[in-house]
């Protein structure tokens, strides 16, 4: 079988699975064991027929895939991806190039300069930060993480990319107490260490008290990088940037906002009042798989310090070859050899526009408020927080008072239906079901379909 065929193949498998998308059930209806089984098997001894290989690894992982990407999954801040992106990720492999150098491609380095560009002007940041394009929002943080490392330790007259840590002055991190887990994980991965973390109070709206984080800026002269949040990832909260970044400069800390899908309101004209101050800044993390709607592998991250965002990662090698007046992508990227994330980050930006992303967010956020609303008015639901962009929180009561294991049993029952899917969260010391809505395929009979399920297992379970 040649090229054309396995090609052929392959993409009539995912037209195949994209037309049946809106029916097929949402949650995985085959066990782990039951996979291993049909995947698995001694190592191949010789070839097989590409073309076999194809059909088998689709009848194979049948059932096996969580409906994520479709419009009636709501467990986690994930979108479905546009069909323009996948188009121009499906060129990205196709095309095989090695995004981490312009000498090994040219076009994806020129693609890449752009995109930095039109993300900056969509996102409200300066236009003379620096960016790069990350795996996702865990990389992103890694890499402002570092440029901040360098650039706090470095007043200290201590070049860490030379030197490492040992003798350095240690860091200190003040967060959120709803913090993300992946900006812990990043100061493990930096030699920070999770003792260096203090953990602040929120108040009713859910974003940073500053009196606390005034205090804590007073306590230590640590280097101190201060990490607020946009669109916490229960209720979508917002932090009161300019005032927390006035706070933390004055101290000579360094400011890192993790924007992994709040970031996009700066796109809606209804919800950009959210992020008044962000642009103040030091450093900027969000992702491209969700409210851009892109494939996994694709976050960004920006540095308002160029200098120390490029101190971190540039290289000279006796190979490389002159960038010949474009951007060098790995002065500037944790990873060397890499595919070229910012095609599909182009393709999309490109067949949207601004006003495209921007509806595209506030009708989301519509869908989230109509979603949490109808489920608030059935029986024995409560709404423990309302959307204030694309996320809302819901319990479901039980007559003796066990709401924490009915609200768990009646998302295992949604699951279990297959019409859509929620997830669990702990909030405030309470089980509840959380919304999500930041996928460009959800529509409002989407909501209608998945209120009028949960309706009907409300109640089938009510005792």
């Amino acid at each position: 079988m040649n090229d054309h065929d396995v090609l052929a193949r392959a993409a009539a498998h995912a037209q195949r699975y994209l037309d049946q998308l809106n029916e097929r059930p949402v949650h995985a209806t085959v066990t782990a064991g039951e996979l291993r089984q049909r995947l698995g098997g001694a190592l191949p001894a010789g070839p097989s027929d590409p073309a076999g290989v194809i059909d088998a690894l689709v009848a194979n992982t049948e059932g096996g895939l969580l409906g994520s990407t479709g419009g009636r999954f709501f467990g986690w801040v994930i979108g479905g991806t546009l069909p323009v992106a996948l188009a121009a990720d499906w060129l990205t492999s196709t095309w095989d190039q090695n995004a981490a150098s312009v000498a090994c491609s040219p076009a994806e380095a020129v693609i890449e300069e752009i995109c930095g560009a039109w993300l900056k002007e969509l996102l409200g940041l300066p236009a003379t930060a620096s960016f790069a394009f990350v795996t996702g929002c865990q990389m992103a943080h890694t890499t402002a993480l570092a440029a901040a490392r360098h650039k706090l330790l470095a007043a200290r007259g201590i070049d860490v990319e030379r030197q490492g840590l040992y003798g350095a002055p240690p860091l200190r991190l003040l967060m959120s107490e709803n913090r993300h887990e992946s900006i812990v994980r990043s100061a493990r991965l930096l030699g920070i260490g999770t003792d260096a973390i203090t953990l602040l109070p929120v108040g009713g709206d859910g974003a940073l008290e500053l009196d606390p984080l005034a205090t804590a800026l007073r306590e230590s002269d640590r280097p101190t990088v201060v990490c607020l949040q946009a669109g916490d990832l229960n209720t979508g909260a917002f932090d009161a940037f300019g005032e927390a970044c006035a706070l933390a400069h004055a101290s000579g800390a360094w400011v890192h906002v993790d924007g992994a899908f709040g970031l996009w309101a700066a796109t809606s004209e209804r919800h950009r009042h959210h992020l008044a101050g962000v642009e103040r800044a030091d450093s900027w993390a969000t992702d491209g798989h969700k409210w851009l709607n892109l494939p996994f592998d694709n976050g960004f991250v920006f540095v308002a310090d160029p200098e120390a965002h490029r101190a971190v990662f540039t290289m000279e090698t006796s190979y490389s070859a002159a960038s010949q007046g474009v951007r060098e992508q790995r002065d500037w990227n944790p990873e060397w050899s890499r595919r070229g994330r910012a095609v599909a980050c182009y393709a999309a930006i490109r067949a949207l526009g601004r006003d495209g992303i921007g509806e595209m967010v506030a009708r989301c956020c519509d869908l989230a408020a109509q979603l949490t609303g109808g489920l608030g008015a059935l029986p024995g639901v409560e709404v423990l927080a309302r959307p204030r962009i694309n996320q809302g929180l819901v319990r479901f009561l039980d007559r003796d008072g066990a709401h924490d294991a009915r609200t768990d049993a009646t998302i295992a029952a949604i699951q279990a239906s297959g019409i859509a899917w929620f997830g669990g969260t702990t909030w405030r010391g309470r089980r509840a079901m959380r919304i999500s809505v930041c996928n460009w395929r959800t529509t409002a009979d989407d909501v209608r379909r998945t209120l009028d399920a949960v309706a009907e297992i409300v109640k089938r379970e009510t005792p």
